[in-house]
């Protein structure tokens, strides 16, 4: 019994939901029109069905009955269909007919739509079946073709001109489907309904009335939401600086003086206070970092910071290091090969870099600043002062001199400002000077040069940073083991991890309540389970939040001569976070090619040589030798690491044979101690090419090597 009731009781509600016209409960106002509801009358239409109905008018005024139709004409009218069959879905009800008179075709409003059936909605509001509606036809020039595309949703369609899809009369361009155009239309209004490509109005309207197409007579929907502009009136007061050094906190603005907020003069949408960016306290040009990016001819005309010096904002736009570079091979490979291969492609022209003392980061942070920088160019290196540089003499060659140039930069990058940590796992330094001179473009943009030219592995970087730089490898998130050890903000952290007590975690949230404010964390604490949280949102601001700009900066200069262009973080990872490879015998001897004299007579007596070289390596790994295999690397290629790419040009091997030794065979033999006494090794840095003595025992040979590399 209690089903029945509730049964009933739905169908009553279902009864006073559905159109009194077409029996639907649907509500759209886009395409049926608004849906309204009498309930002192009991009564529900939608208002294209009274629209399009053939035995209803307006008799009323606009406040009347449904917008002017009287109550009792609607009854009327349902009960005159009520006695008709929709063509449609063969229901009774069918209140819109074809307007042709020898049609008798009826259908529910809906239905019609469905079935193809055109209303127009001006004039008497006629209604015309498939056969008997107007039509459009695809003009236009003999080499335009149809769109595939709906210019109000930008989906597919059929570009077939039908009751499903419209065109523009005007400009034969703009194909729509007709439900996309009449909620346009419905949005839009009567002052804003355009096409969307030519903006006709005029003519395009005409043609929408024509085919079907309800405009109301109203303003755009966004004109009528009130207060829907009220933001604009709104002015920004927030200071928008990675650190902001107001002790008001970021919406302060004062009127005049350092800690006045002033907006960026291009979008406006950014502010900061004059002294959080170290602009000058009269400055009233500025521009954020996102429009600078963008707009390079508008943000020329900021003024910068200091005067005299350079600054980030200036040289967003002046930089030659981004714009200038080198383009990699197309397939991937091992960091070797990629830097080889780029190293190829260097332009022979070379770039001079004066280098006073051992202050080789100096020099090479003046070398990038420089107006006609290019990095496609070799390097040259020539140092001022030798006696005050721990330069070996026998390096006083262009490319040991460029070599050890490289060494010296890598190990004072490493040491800079722009990184913190211990040795071997480095993270990126948050520094305001190094900030305002863009010390982290130029930092990336050197190591990519030492890279590119030759240079040792990077290998300093921790995990942490290249993930923060490249996204690699993926993994969780970051750690408090990732955060660098020692720092103010790595024992404020670590303090809120180590808490086992709500009240220890209220107490620690205490006493860094200036890291919770700016981290945006500042909030309370109920339970111990919001630690965990609380720890990796704290680690994600210190590490990647507050180090946006230096991170994307020094990416950017990494990406110099097209290092990182292919984005290939998982090749060039071992490069810059793995220390540097260990020397041994099984490296020094896969480093060096072997090429043997042509004669076969030369090349009987360099077989030996070659196993005499081995062992002289193992004897330097092991220690049975006077010299190491850093020495014997120097002596070779002038450097004492292996580079990245791997040495350009390639090491290699050729034998040195004593000149003027053509006698008899029995006559050498007995004179071979003699020669092998005057016999030492040679070396073409400049080719990195070894000249091994041909000696007759390996005794005589590792006494020649010793010697000369000693």
């Amino acid at each position: 019994m209690r089903r029945k009731k509730a049964r009933r009781s739905q169908d009553l509600v279902d009864q006073e939901q559905r159109c009194a016209l077409c029996r639907l409960c649907d509500d759209d106002p886009a395409l049926l029109g608004e849906k309204v509801t009498l309930k002192d009358h009991n009564l529900c239409v939608h208002y294209f069905c009274l629209l399009t109905s053939c035995g209803v008018y307006q008799r009323g005024k606009e406040d009347e009955g449904v917008f002017g139709f009287l109550v009792d004409d609607i009854k009327q009218e349902v009960r005159r269909s009520a006695r008709l069959v929709c063509s449609g879905c063969k229901k009774k009800g069918a209140c819109v007919g074809c307007s042709v008179r020898r049609c008798r075709r009826t259908v529910h409003f809906p239905c019609g739509r469905r079935r193809d059936f055109l209303s127009q909605f001006t004039g008497l509001f006629p209604s015309f079946c498939p056969d008997h509606s107007p039509t459009q036809t695809a003009l236009g020039g003999p080499d335009l073709s149809p769109p595939r595309s709906c210019s109000v949703c930008l989906d597919p369609l059929d570009p077939v001109l039908s009751f499903s899809v419209l065109k523009c009369p005007s400009c034969h361009s703009s194909w729509f489907h007709r439900d996309c155009v009449q909620r346009q239309a419905h949005s839009a209004g009567l002052f804003f309904f355009r096409c969307t490509l030519c903006s006709n109005q005029k003519d395009f309207q005409e043609e929408m009335l024509r085919m079907g197409i309800y405009i109301p007579e109203r303003d755009a929907s966004w004109e009528l939401e009130a207060n829907a502009y009220s933001e604009l009136l709104e002015v920004y007061t927030r200071c928008d600086a990675l650190v902001c050094l107001c002790s008001d906190g970021r919406t302060h603005s004062a009127k005049t003086g350092w800690f006045q907020v002033i907006r960026c003069q291009l979008c406006g949408s950014r502010g900061t206070h004059r002294k959080c960016w170290g602009l000058k306290l009269d400055a009233r040009d500025w521009a954020c970092s996102d429009c600078t990016e963008d707009a390079e001819e508008t943000a020329s005309t900021v003024t910068s910071p200091q005067g005299g010096q350079r600054s980030l904002l200036s040289k967003l736009h002046s930089s030659p290091i981004s714009c200038k570079r080198a383009a990699l091979p197309v397939g991937a490979g091992p960091p070797e090969g990629i830097l080889q291969s780029l190293g190829l492609q260097l332009c022979p022209l070379s770039m001079w870099v004066e280098v006073d003392g051992d202050q080789a980061l100096s020099a090479g942070v003046e070398l990038v600043r420089r107006a006609d920088f290019d990095p496609t160019r070799t390097l040259s290196v020539c140092f001022k002062d030798p006696q005050m540089t721990p330069l070996p003499s026998s390096l006083q060659d262009g490319d040991a001199a460029r070599q050890y140039f490289l060494e010296l930069l890598v190990q004072q990058i490493q040491d800079s400002v722009v990184f913190e940590g211990p040795d071997g796992s480095k993270n990126l330094a948050l520094d305001s000077q190094a900030l305002r001179d863009d010390l982290y473009l130029d930092v990336g943009c050197l190591l990519a040069l030492s890279l590119a030219h030759g240079g040792p592995p990077v290998g300093f970087f921790s995990p942490a940073l290249y993930r923060c730089l490249f996204n690699y490898p993926p993994g969780p998130p970051l750690g408090l083991t990732h955060m660098t050890p020692g720092t103010l903000c790595t024992r404020r952290v670590g303090r809120i991890a180590e808490a086992e007590s709500v009240e220890e975690l209220r107490e620690a949230a205490l006493g860094s309540r200036e890291l919770l404010e700016l981290a945006g964390c500042s909030r309370p604490i109920g339970s111990l389970e919001e630690k965990e949280a609380l720890v990796e949102d704290l680690v994600r601001f210190t590490m990647v939040t507050r180090m946006q700009l230096p991170l994307q900066r020094f990416r950017e200069g990494l990406q110099t001569l097209g290092v990182f262009d292919q984005r290939l973080p998982s090749v060039f990872h071992s490069v810059f976070c793995e220390a540097e490879v260990h020397l041994s015998a099984q490296t020094l001897h896969q480093l060096f090619s072997i090429h043997f004299s042509p004669q076969e007579d030369r090349r009987s007596r360099e077989t030996p040589v070659s196993s005499f070289w081995r062992r002289f390596l193992q004897d330097c790994e092991v220690g049975r030798s006077s010299v190491s295999l850093k020495d014997l690397l120097r002596f070779a290629t002038g450097t004492e690491e292996l580079p990245a790419a791997g040495g350009l040009p390639s090491p290699s091997i050729s034998f040195l044979h004593r000149r003027g030794g053509g006698g008899e065979e029995r006559r050498l033999r007995r004179r071979e101690c003699l020669k092998d006494e005057g016999l030492l090794p040679e070396r073409e840095l400049g080719s990195k090419r070894l000249l091994l003595p041909v000696t007759s025992s390996y005794q005589a040979f590792k006494s020649c090597m010793e010697q000369a590399i000693s």
